[in-house]
């Protein structure tokens, strides 16, 4: 029996939360994790708490429009599960310096900027981000906030 790694421990963490989003147009996990592999946080993507899905209101408005991936995050009902890890630290008093995020999909421009200022110093994730020129940007951004990021190949269930 193989003993899984960090990396495949924290990241079927990230895919386990992922099952929670309730995100009509894709699922995303995200575990926040200290230096000494300690999870700090939590998050997928979702309405806020005590706030109705979108499910409940009839569906996904961004959906509806027809709007591309990376596009109009603005009208998304969503909190990224990125957001929601960082905002679940702040709640419960951890800092996010110097973690590492584990996600199941390459962080947007917006949540880059929020991670970079949260101090998050790695992202490790499996799916890269649907829209090539916003994930260029991330890029951009990570680099020159010192941000590594690194692409795990595929975990096994």
């Amino acid at each position: 029996m193989k003993r899984p790694t960090w990396d495949e421990y924290f990241m079927k963490m990230a895919e386990v939360a992922s099952e929670r989003s309730t995100c009509l147009r894709r699922k995303v996990g995200a575990i926040l994790v200290t230096r000494e592999n300690r999870v700090i946080a939590v998050g997928y993507n979702g309405a806020p708490s005590g706030l109705p899905h979108c499910l409940d209101i009839g569906g996904c408005l961004r959906e509806q429009l027809k709007v591309p991936s990376g596009e109009r995050h603005e009208i998304c009902r969503a909190v990224h599960a990125e957001m929601n890890a960082i905002l679940v630290a702040a709640r419960y008093g951890a800092t996010t310096k110097n973690t590492t995020l584990y996600c199941t999909v390459f962080p947007c421009v917006i949540c880059a900027k929020m991670l970079a200022q949260a101090g998050v110093t790695q992202i490790v994730y499996v799916d890269p981000y649907g829209d090539e020129e916003s994930a260029a940007e991330t890029k951009r951004i990570f680099a020159q906030a010192g941000v590594i990021w690194r692409k795990l190949k595929d975990v096994d269930n």
